[in-house]
């Protein structure tokens, strides 16, 4: 039973952290230098609602990459795309001409092979002539870009006096930061943070250690925050250090699962399902016949329905593969069996689309819907309330707004969470809380290969969607060189005369928000320029209200083209968006640009999709280019983006939270992964309880990396 498992975790001696791990989970704030101030930067990036950043969030914060110390030759020698260490002296400061706006500033300087100009987004000009005075001589660090056939640095990880450089260590961390918080900062914390690593027994198998070279744990995180050699190129394997760091994530994983399949096999539930009759009137008023797979998919989730035992299922379809009607389908014969059935969305936005899309096809079975989101009325909300209480209400549609303590049902017997990975565990478990052996069913969009599906969704039954429902339009894909964006811009204006639609998704520029935000504003008003008020703009530091607003002014056509960051869930079903641009397409990963695609193709014109890049393009970032033009097929999209291993990650950005790794990425490391459930696998058959001298010092591993958390998760509901 999940109940027994989690009990298991949580009795005496494994409810509560060991002491011994206290001096990590305490708040980032207590080391040097964190004033409350810095430690404000730290919770927006390390953080999440719940819980402010710890010492531990930053140790698990591992370096992305290195800037050796070691000059690289000169500006005319130095290579593209890698991280260089140039000797410069600046030549002229050329701030933006707009007034108000936020177009980059720029600094040309220059060494005795040519120049180079260093680009700042939202610095403040007297700090920029106070670092980079005119004739003065810096060492300037970062990667090389070319812009309009220009060379560019954008944001340097470091520019210094001669005094400064003389102090570099050999390598310097860099480090994903964000707006007021800097690389070398990071770095200095986390100095800090090694500095309160206790005295950690071993938890790994000596014999495995020997076998693959790795030093322990306190070694391996420091030699990661210290390193004293670049990393490796691309292509080329981590170093032991970051493998056994990598290992250690992975077996703590697969225990936590390991653990709870060993004592249960499924909770108790309740039969679930009717007689079908609302479920036949739903799918009688569906404008599409189901496909192949969707009855396939229907007829497993019944199945575990009409069982005595509690579903738990990942309904894993791909864009416009028609999961939402399953999820509805799903939904009737629950009530059908006299239950209420929810389905939580992670935006306002989505839950406002899906109670849009579903309220006509459940009231052709006569049933009613309602919408609960965190921006109803008061006295809406008072009635939601009241009519989920005393059950007339059999379906609501919400976002997190469903899982507050005051929000009761009379009788909840399925949840269906729609693109799970971006709830966390403790709101799952709430959802899950809310009524008598709940069946859950969580959906995702992203293709995912079989192996991350196991290591991500833990036992969770899994069906698929791998057909299309008929109507929908192929996309032509292309590639685009960023030196022909005038055709772009000149195919638009034909596109709009024609009554199209267009999103335009702006480059991830850095890893931060503000930076992004800074790029696609001065991309709308370069647009606006061509067609003034058509061009919409919408981002993530909007507030709700307003991006509500805008997305419903692209839907209804008041604006025409819809400008985005990708930070914001374009997720508005817009049949007249027939063209998709994705601005820098070779900084995405390939699940994230074949999401994007996916928002077009959805009504009766045929769709086309630019992918913008700028070259050169290295080896895997064409690969993957290349692979988005020859196929639509998302499974065998992410199977490729496995193969590759590159930057952009299978599972979506690293900030989806999908995977819940840190130090491992499941992608790269399917050889540990497979060797951890083994080792898993064994440690419960051999030492159940965790009471031999490695039992305890594994139970300490799973505190460590949070994994009670994840053993919950498992149980949820």
């Amino acid at each position: 039973m999940y109940t027994a498992a989690v009990a298991f975790l949580t009795r005496p001696g494994m409810s509560l952290r060991p002491s011994l791990l206290d001096p990590l989970f305490a708040p980032a704030a207590v080391l040097p230098g964190a004033g409350p101030k810095m430690a404000a930067l730290l919770d927006r990036l390390l953080g999440t609602p719940e819980t402010p950043a710890r010492v531990v969030d930053l140790l698990f914060h591992l370096p992305h990459g290195g800037v050796a110390r070691a000059l690289k030759g000169s500006i005319a020698e130095a290579p593209t795309g890698e991280p260089v260490t140039l000797a410069v002296q600046v030549v002229a400061h050329r701030p933006p001409q707009a007034v108000g706006g936020r177009r980059p500033y720029r600094v040309l300087v220059e060494d005795g092979s040519g120049d180079i100009s260093l680009v700042f987004f939202n610095m403040p000009r007297a700090r920029l002539e106070k670092m980079l005075p005119v004739g003065a001589r810096r060492y300037v660090s970062g990667r090389i870009e070319l812009w309009d056939g220009f060379r560019q640095m954008v944001h340097p990880a470091r520019i210094l006096d001669d005094k400064g450089f003389s102090e570099l260590p050999a390598v310097e961390p860099l480090y994903g930061a964000t707006e007021g918080l800097t690389s070398r900062a990071i770095g200095r914390l986390a100095q800090g943070a090694l500095e309160r690593l206790p005295d950690l027994p071993e938890w790994q198998d000596p014999a495995w250690l020997a076998q693959n070279r790795w030093p322990a744990f306190a070694e391996a995180l420091r030699a990661e925050h210290r390193p004293d050699k670049p990393p490796p190129a691309e292509g080329e394997p981590p170093p032991g250090t970051r493998r056994r760091l990598a290992y250690d994530e992975l077996l703590a994983s697969q225990l936590a699962l390991a653990l709870v399949r060993s004592r249960m096999r499924r909770a108790p539930g309740r039969i679930n399902a009717g007689d079908g009759e609302m479920s036949r009137r739903i799918e009688a008023a569906l404008p599409f016949r189901l496909t192949g797979a969707q009855i396939r998919a229907l007829a497993e989730i019944r199945g575990d329905l009409r069982s005595d035992r509690r579903m738990l299922r990942l309904l894993q379809g791909d864009v416009g593969s028609g999961k939402t009607a399953v999820a509805l389908l799903a939904m009737a014969s629950a009530i059908e069996a006299g239950r209420q059935a929810a389905l939580m969305a992670p935006t306002e936005i989505l839950a406002r689309q899906h109670a849009e899309r579903l309220r006509p096809l459940a009231a052709a079975a006569g049933l009613t819907l309602a919408l609960l989101t965190g921006r109803d009325r008061t006295a809406e909300r008072r009635a939601t309330r009241a009519s989920l209480l005393d059950g007339t209400i059999p379906i609501a549609v919400g976002t997190h707004a469903l899982f507050q303590e005051e929000v009761a049902f009379r009788d909840l017997g399925l949840a269906v969470v729609d693109e799970q990975h971006r709830f966390g565990v403790h709101q799952r478990l709430a959802l899950g809380s809310k009524g008598e052996a709940v069946d859950i069913l969580v959906m995702t969009a992203t293709p995912i290969p079989r192996t991350l599906a196991l290591t991500c969704f833990g036992d969770m039954e899994v069906s698929v969607l791998d057909e299309k429902p008929a109507g929908r339009q192929p996309i032509a894909t292309r590639l685009v060189s960023s030196e022909r964006l005038d055709e772009v811009v000149a195919g638009l204006e034909r596109a709009l005369a024609r009554g199209d639609r267009a999103y335009w998704i702006c480059p991830l520029v850095a890893e931060s928000e503000f930076i992004d935000l800074a790029a696609a504003e001065e991309r709308c008003a370069d647009l606006r320029q061509h067609f003034g008020d058509a061009v919409g703009l919408v981002h993530g530091k909007m507030p709700g209200r307003d991006k509500d607003e805008a997305m419903e002014r692209f839907a209804a056509g008041t604006t025409r083209i819809l400008v985005s960051t990708t930070v914001v869930e374009v997720g508005v079903d817009v049949p007249e968006a027939t063209i998709m641009v994705i601005e820098h397409a070779e900084r995405f990963g390939l699940a994230q640009l074949h999401q994007l695609r996916g928002r077009v193709g959805r009504g009766t014109g045929a769709s086309t999709c630019l992918l913008v890049y700028r070259g050169p393009l290295g080896q895997v970032a064409r690969a993957r280019l290349e692979m988005m033009r020859e196929t639509e097929d998302g499974f065998r999209i992410a199977e490729e983006d496995l193969r590759l291993r590159g930057e952009g990650e299978v599972l979506g950005t690293r900030q989806s939270g999908l995977a819940a790794f840190r130090l491992a990425r499941p992608e790269a490391d399917g050889d540990l992964l497979r060797a951890a459930r083994d080792d898993a696998r064994l440690i419960v058959e051999r030492d159940p309880a965790l009471r031999s001298e490695r039992g305890r010092a594994l139970r300490i591993l799973l505190y460590l990396f949070e994994r009670d958390a994840a053993v919950k998760l498992l149980g949820a509901g």
